[in-house]
């Protein structure tokens, strides 16, 4: 079993100091990386998130065009 904390967008956004929807947008552009729980609720692994912060790891580019 996989002993990785999962994060609420909530908790994610407080990470990223976003509004949550923004981390919604995000994943919906796969953006950031999320795992859904059964109910379908996204969820985001902890350390995937502090090593986006950290700058260990990098977003996918998105056209802006």
């Amino acid at each position: 079993m996989d002993d990785e904390k999962l994060l609420t967008g909530a908790e994610c956004a407080a990470l990223w100091r976003v509004d949550p929807a923004t981390i919604t947008r995000w994943a919906r552009q796969e953006l950031i990386p999320c795992v859904r729980t059964p109910g379908g609720r996204r969820r985001y692994r902890e350390s995937e998130m502090r090593a986006l912060i950290a700058g260990r790891t990098v977003l996918r580019a998105v056209d802006v065009a």
